[in-house]
């Protein structure tokens, strides 16, 4: 199974990205293993995710994820907070 994952990061912006294992890429994220845009962004929080059965699908939808606005990364964030 493959997921494509939005984190929150400390200065307000997003990050999406696709990995077969979630948990231990959420925690590289975290940990700062992962150099990169987290890197200096951290604390990150996880604030969206979706299974799918394929890597090819799950990085299909990262890059539509990718390409929307600030603005509808924002409205998942707040419809995730309720």
């Amino acid at each position: 199974m493959f997921w494509v994952y939005i984190l929150k990061c400390s200065d307000g912006s997003y990050y999406a990205g696709h990995t077969d294992n979630l948990e231990k890429r959420i925690s590289e994220h975290s940990k700062g293993v992962i150099a990169g845009y987290t890197y200096s962004r951290r604390p990150v929080n996880l604030m969206f995710s979706q299974e799918f059965n394929t890597r090819e699908e799950a990085l299909t939808v990262e890059r539509q994820i990718k390409g929307w606005s600030r603005r509808k990364k924002r409205s998942i964030d707040r419809a995730r907070l309720g």
